[in-house]
């Protein structure tokens, strides 16, 4: 957590004095608190620019914090300005407890310079580098200085700050249990946590689950009671769903409320409330997939999927692309909350799906074609189909294919992206079957016996069962080169092939019976030759 410090407006000006430091030289306007010498300050005015000197508050600071969070307290004792007779180890030790609990100035603020900052408003060669919160809510400073000793100068904690620590110590709110636990649970892990905190954690997270489950039991229960008094269906399976999703979010919840029992350190909370934020986040998505899942079911019971069994067949591909969409969604999210560079991998990603759409454009256009097909529904699967030049019946409609049975019963296979754009005809979206054909009677036929024929075709038609009755034409249509043809259409309400068949043989023999009672008979194709003999010419001599 940042200290008042960090978050100053004057932290730029800090900045440019910086960086006027390492461009200027130094110059020995005030004198330490604990005498330096000339060679130290010389030291202050050539540092390189991005160098952190491993005499300055920087380096001291992340030397004491490396050694004690490895339990060197002997070692870590050196950059404590200690008074005759104190126990420097055990004060470095409950120093370190301190600095867990207060609000320390980020790394980056400190001061790089062996000289410390000239213009935080301190004496020369004393810098702040945290600040401690008191039980009353007032502020004390945690200071370092340099000095000089037998070693050579350094910067350490100043006296004022050493004899602080015990009081400090005191108020800390984890004082008892340091005092119970072993001095190996109470160094620093990863991230700033004790090792006493790591082991907690999974433990409290796995009761947080066990109460969350039974909370998230209760809670889809009183959400059933309310969905099981509507009349749709989808409302119960949605509650059911999310039972999951709700066991969790109550876990996180009950981890967040127990946080204060952990008495976590400054670092330490601020990684822990990262990963309650990603589980968070783990909820909603977890939650948003239940919701694709379940309005996918609703859409595929519909009666507007059972209308349209290809469109139907692709729910499925949908929900499941819709819920890879989410959870890679969801792990960017994740990453962009731990502080991963996501804009780079997006982009790589970006990169990477264009070279993959250009290589699989054929397949994408067959797949979008399948989707097509699925929308517009120009045939299902069991049609009687004709596509161009090819007759049959539609056996599967797939996602890069169609295949089509022929007559011949071989199997014909178009391309979806392909198929899309062909001009298709079904037979099975009739609803009634044409009946056409011409009738040709002989030329000896009179006209009584055409209008007997006339007549009888027509009442063959209209006398069955199955005819559409609104259209039924029987005209003397032409006399013909060789017959005088009768033109003969009319409709059935059938939609079955074979039904259509038999109706057909049954008409065409009532047809055969009124023309043999007209007295006349069905003609074919003749013709008539002519021969004439020609008379010889005879050529004078």
């Amino acid at each position: 957590m940042r200290s008042h410090l960090a978050d100053s407006p004057f932290r730029h000006l800090f900045r440019a004095c910086r960086l006027l430091l390492w461009l200027l030289p130094a110059t020995a306007a005030a004198q330490p608190a604990t005498e330096a010498t000339e060679a130290d300050a010389a030291a202050t005015s050539a540092p390189e620019p991005t160098a952190v000197a491993p005499d300055s508050p920087r380096a001291a600071l992340g030397d004491f914090l490396a050694l004690t969070a490895q339990g060197h307290f002997n070692e870590a004792m050196k950059y404590l300005d200690l008074p005759a007779g104190a126990n420097g180890p055990l004060l470095a030790e409950k120093l370190r407890g301190v600095l867990d609990h207060a609000l320390v100035v980020e790394p980056e603020l400190l001061s790089p310079l062996p000289g410390g900052l000239a213009d935080d408003g301190l004496p020369a060669w004393v810098d702040r580098v945290a600040e401690v919160v008191r039980d009353d809510g007032s502020r004390e400073a945690v200071r370092m200085a340099r000095r000089q000793d037998d070693e050579g100068s350094r910067w350490t904690f100043t006296r004022s700050t050493v004899r602080s620590i015990d009081t400090w110590y005191d108020e800390l709110p984890d004082r008892w249990l340091r005092e119970l636990l072993p001095e190996s649970l109470l160094r620093p892990g990863p991230k700033g946590l004790l090792w006493w905190q790591w082991i907690a954690l999974p433990l409290l997270a796995l009761l947080a689950l066990g109460l969350g489950w039974v909370l998230g039991w209760l809670t889809s229960w009183v959400l059933r009671r309310g969905t099981q008094r509507t009349r749709v269906q989808w409302d119960d399976i949605f509650v059911v769903q999310l039972r999951g999703p709700l066991t969790v979010a109550w876990g996180v919840a009950l981890i967040y409320l127990a946080l204060p029992w952990l008495m976590l350190p400054q670092a330490g909370e601020a990684f822990v409330h990262e990963v309650l934020r990603a589980g968070l986040f783990v909820v909603f998505f977890w939650g948003l997939v239940r919701t694709i899942h379940v309005i996918g079911g609703a859409v595929a019971r519909s009666p507007w999927a059972e209308n349209r069994p290809g469109a139907a067949a692709m729910i499925p591909l949908l929900v499941r692309s819709g819920k890879v969409a989410v959870w890679l969604l969801a792990a960017v999210a994740t990453l962009s909350l731990f502080g991963f560079p996501v804009a780079s991998l997006l982009a790589g990603l970006g990169i990477g799906g264009l070279i993959v759409a250009l290589a699989a454009q054929k397949t994408m256009e067959n797949f979008f074609g399948s989707v097509a097909i699925g929308v517009d529904q120009p045939f299902r699967p069991g049609d009687f189909v004709r596509v161009e030049d090819v007759i049959g019946t539609v056996e599967s409609v797939g996602l890069r294919s169609t295949r089509i049975r022929t007559l011949d019963r071989t199997l014909v296979t178009f391309p979806n992206g392909r198929l899309a754009e062909m001009r298709s005809e079904t037979f099975a979206a009739r609803d009634r079957i044409r009946l056409s054909c011409t009738l040709g009677l002989v030329f000896d036929t009179t006209a009584e016996q055409m209008r007997r024929v006339l007549e009888g075709v027509e009442k063959v038609l209209r006398d069955h069962p199955k005819i559409w009755s609104d259209t039924v034409v029987v005209r003397f249509e032409a006399i013909g080169a060789s017959s005088l043809d009768i033109l003969v259409m009319a409709w059935f309400q059938t939609t079955d092939w074979g039904e259509f068949q038999a109706i057909r043989q049954e008409v065409l023999l009532g047809f055969l019976e009124v023309v043999e009672r007209a007295g006349t008979s069905f003609a074919f194709p003749t013709q008539t030759v002519h021969l004439e003999r020609a008379e010889a010419v005879t050529r004078p001599g």
